[in-house]
């Protein structure tokens, strides 16, 4: 195996990451002397996952980066000849071609509905074709996880929601590009520390079992921790026995050790069973002991259909940490955004073109378009 780090992948790839087919078309349009013949190519989607009436578009941050990087390098140049596929000609203009496109976008954070063009790209045809899998893989996956966090967002009816899903992201640019979107559609924070350094999002953890289950006893894991801890002290309560133990000691440890320091319990944090039930005992139990101010936070497999149930229970959890089912989005886990040529450029006028399928929804909407948003007086 040939390692190499990310960075050097991410600069290696961009220009050849795309499905080979595109590169077959270019090769076509340059023999048959078309490449540089405008079109015109629109990225939408065609369904809105889990029915949720829109998406919320993401994604364009990434697309530019890697567009603006966008020229082929020696040692692309010898990959694409090591196919024999394409003629020397053809690859020496790839080597000297450099990116000019149009590019129009809505702006990151966007709802958008259906059949929207989200991007629109006029270019030569060359061009406009080899940049198609670069705009789909920057787009839908940001767009899908935009999409999923805002419904978790709103399920949570204004109370704060981290995102907690780098362990279980499909891989670390995902992990990445998640904790993104989710910051974008109102997650207030992330569990991973890198996504905090590359893009400012605000990072937040606590402890995990492992910690607890490393000291002789849960009460001696919570004091240790919260001597370093501080006013940031949040404990995870669930190890053993949530109501009999994990709180009892988180109680204890905010009064035998925090309050003489001068510092509050911040947090309790909740991972597993009735969270309902939980929370609400942990409510009166914490209001019982003065702490009223210390916060419930609930993980463990959440979405925004738990998080209504919790709701409907009046359940009393402050904040949500919410991982696999937002980084992955479990319940639909593919956005189907595709790219399609809407006009083309044949003798100084530009000609609309339609995709016809016995099946409804592939139908296209021809020509060039420029998308515009109606809002009622309220």
């Amino acid at each position: 195996l040939m390692l190499m780090n990310l960075t050097e992948l991410s600069h290696k790839s961009s220009v050849l990451f795309t499905d080979l087919y595109e590169f077959t078309m270019a090769y076509t349009y340059f023999k048959e002397n078309v490449h540089e013949e405008i079109a015109v190519f629109d990225m939408f989607v065609r369904t809105i996952p889990d029915q949720g009436g829109f998406i919320i578009f993401n994604g364009l941050n990434n697309l530019i980066q890697h567009l603006k990087d966008y020229k082929f390098e020696d040692e692309d140049i010898e990959y694409l000849r090591s196919l024999n596929e394409y003629d020397e000609d053809f690859l020496t203009y790839l080597k000297n071609m450099r990116l000019d496109i149009d590019l129009w976008a809505v702006e990151e954070g966007t709802p958008m509905f259906a059949n929207e063009a989200l991007i629109k790209v006029r270019g030569t045809r060359i061009q406009t074709q080899l940049i198609e899998t670069l705009i789909l893989v920057s787009v839908n996956f940001s767009t899908l996880i935009a999409t999923k966090s805002a419904r978790i967002v709103r399920a949570a009816q204004g109370k704060n929601v981290i995102e907690f899903g780098i362990r279980r992201a499909q891989g670390v640019e995902a992990a990445l590009e998640g904790a993104r979107a989710a910051f974008i559609t109102g997650c207030v924070g992330t569990s991973n520390t890198y996504a905090g350094q590359v893009y400012g999002i605000p990072v937040s953890g606590t402890l995990a079992h492992s910690y607890i289950q490393m000291h002789e006893s849960e009460y001696e894991a919570f004091k240790i921790y919260a001597t370093q801890a501080k006013s940031n002290t949040i404990l995870l309560v669930d190890t053993y026995n949530t109501l009999k133990s994990g709180v009892p000691n988180a109680i204890k440890v905010a009064q035998e050790v925090l309050m003489p320091l001068g510092h509050r319990l911040k947090g309790i944090r909740l991972d597993s069973g009735d969270l309902a039930y939980l929370s609400k005992n942990a409510r009166k139990m914490l209001d019982e002991a003065g702490l009223n101010d210390c916060k419930i936070i609930a993980s463990n497999s959440l979405d925004e259909d738990i998080i209504d149930t919790l709701h409907l229970q009046d359940a009393k959890i402050d904040s949500y940490g919410v991982g696999e089912n937002l980084i992955t989005s479990s319940s639909h886990p593919v956005l189907g955004g595709v790219y399609k040529v809407v006009a083309y450029e044949k003798d100084n006028q530009l000609i609309p073109t339609i995709k016809l399928s016995e099946n409804m929804e592939k139908i296209t909407n021809p020509g060039d378009k420029t998308v515009y948003r109606f809002y009622d007086n309220e």
